[in-house]
């Protein structure tokens, strides 16, 4: 069974497609014969539109192009000439570092939300992903059914009936409650003169999939754009080949199939025996063989009690953390050897201590200047409960390492404060018993795929470390006002906790843009200046 909905085009549309894609129906293809700039705007909108991505170029982008001088070109067949150059290359310079050199944009449609997070386990890749705060759930595909992950072994099981049945409630709930949540926003906060229709209904509409997003199973589809080189592809392909996830590893094959119509000789290890199957056979044992002696160590799991808001701790830190940042930021302007500078900066007084960190930071007009990689030398990691909504968003974030346990149900979720404000409060909560008895009747029987019945909402146990400039950027970013209310609590949680536990507060001061405000409608100063945007590109006479 093929478990995807199949896209279909007219002859005239896959006429086009076929110069520009390897792959006209399926959800795996590799983007050729674009201009860069056209296949990063491409995957920046896939980030915040329903539509496929050949639907969307076909709707949005290709009347902007000259695709008459690629007429005689079809990007499904495989580059034949291209291999043989790559392979006379490889055999003088060696296939690591040519493999770094060759980069593919692939875009992986139809993936479920546990997916998405193995092909965004890579540092070395570029990725964006379909937004749940732009893109509503309430419209089925045009098989008729919901956007969710139809796993073909519990589909063919005897509990396919219900998980079917489940699910589609699940949406159902969220269908229903959408446009009362609307209704209900534009009473609580009205809208205000001088902002547009669109600007108030686009702030409206995001601020209302967000609060319901939570009814979202794991199982939901997202697109994924991504950038990355031979050798990342390559890295991530042999993970997914004896992933304990089968989506995992059927999708794996299929992005294989269509990147080597792209680069294929970059990709000749993944399934040698001897070379990506000995690695991926490496992955699965040591996984495999340290989850037996830990469940033998500990045999009862148990997730703990549920709580009100995320909770963030503060693990690992480094007490001298401060000091050591402030002899990293004068090591390179003297001629000394560390152990000597940290020292000297030892001796410094408060007054000296702050010069060099004002000099060091300077005048921060935007949260994008950021102070270099002094602020690398010390590190923190916290322990996060969050809902998985707000781990998805987290996630992503590739210059730290995160580690997540399970996803389940035992830590409970909370019910939004605008689902009870709106009165809807019984139906959240029921939607979310129907996932939690879902998962609890897979796991008996499909234990890896029992989390795809998990709702967003529900809570997950993670760990995230990262140096002091990449917290820098993931806590003014995250705690920006249009963000998630979810992870922008979190960000706020680890930016006091680092300067009233590490102590660290000249490293926390540094971070001046942090927002510990509360906000209404995130989105709507965004959308305002977007607008203002729009305006001024068309006063120029720009295309928009």
């Amino acid at each position: 069974m093929f478990p995807y909905a199949e896209e279909r085009f007219t002859d005239a549309e896959t006429e086009v497609l076929r110069r520009y894609f390897t792959d006209v129906s399926g959800p795996v293809f590799a983007l050729v014969n674009l201009p860069e700039v056209v296949k990063g705007a491409l995957f920046a909108r896939y980030s915040r539109s329903a539509k496929s991505l050949r639907r969307l170029f076909l709707d949005e982008f290709v009347g902007d192009l000259d695709v008459s001088g690629d007429a005689g070109v079809d990007a499904t067949v495989g580059l034949e000439r291209a291999e043989q150059l790559y392979e006379r290359v490889f055999v003088e310079y060696g296939d690591d570092s040519v493999a770094q050199l060759g980069g593919v944009h692939l875009a992986c449609e139809q993936a479920s939300n546990l997916l998405t997070k193995v092909l965004e386990w890579g540092r070395l890749m570029a990725y964006l992903e379909q937004s749940t705060r732009y893109v509503a759930y309430d419209i089925r595909l045009p098989s008729g059914h919901y956007r969710y992950w139809r796993d073909p072994e519990i589909l063919d099981s005897a509990m396919g009936a219900r998980y079917v049945g489940d699910m589609d409630r699940l949406f159902d709930t969220y269908a229903e409650l959408l446009p009362q949540m609307q209704t209900h926003l534009t009473r609580r906060w009205p809208q205000q003169p001088g902002d547009s229709d669109f600007v108030y209904r686009q702030s409206i509409r995001a601020k209302a999939l967000d609060v319901l997003r939570g009814l979202l199973p794991a199982a939901s589809l997202s697109n994924v754009g991504i950038y990355a080189t031979g050798q990342s592809y390559e890295m991530l392909l042999m993970r997914m080949q004896l992933h304990p996830l089968p989506e995992a590893r059927r999708y794996g094959q299929m992005m294989l199939e269509e990147l080597r119509k792209v680069i294929p000789s970059f990709l000749q290890r993944v399934d040698l025996p001897e070379r990506g199957g000995a690695w991926s056979g490496y992955l699965a044992a040591t996984r495999t063989g340290t989850e037996e002696v830990v469940g033998r160590l500990w045999p009862q799991r148990t997730q703990g009690e549920a709580g009100e808001g995320p909770r963030v701790r503060l693990v690992d830190f480094d007490p001298e953390g401060e000091e050591k940042v402030l002899a990293a930021i004068c090591y390179p302007f003297t001629a000394l050897a560390e152990d000597e500078v940290r020292r000297r900066v030892s001796r410094l007084g408060a007054a000296d201590r702050v010069a060099l960190f004002a000099a060091y930071l300077g005048e921060r007009t935007n949260r994008r200047h950021r102070p270099g990689r002094a602020f690398e030398r010390t590190g923190y990691r916290f322990e996060v409960v969050s809902d998985y909504g707000a781990f998805r968003d987290l996630q992503r974030h590739r210059m730290l390492t995160i580690e997540w346990q399970e996803l389940g149900t035992g830590l409970g979720f909370a019910v939004p404060p605008a689902v009870v404000e709106a009165g809807l409060a019984d139906a959240y909560e029921t939607s979310m018993a129907r996932s939690a008895d879902l998962y609890d009747a897979l796991r008996t029987v499909f234990p890896t795929q029992a989390p795809y019945a998990v709702a967003l909402g529900f809570r997950l146990r993670y760990v995230m470390q990262m140096n002091a400039r990449e917290a820098m950027h993931l806590i003014e970013l995250r705690s920006g006002r249009q963000g998630h209310p979810e992870y922008r609590q979190v960000a706020q949680h680890m930016h006091r906790l680092i300067a009233e536990e590490a102590g660290h507060r000249a490293i926390a001061a540094a971070m001046s843009f942090v927002d510990h405000d509360e906000h209404d409608l995130e989105r709507i100063d965004a959308e305002r200046r977007a607008e203002a945007r729009r305006r001024a590109t068309a006063g120029t006479g720009a295309l928009g």
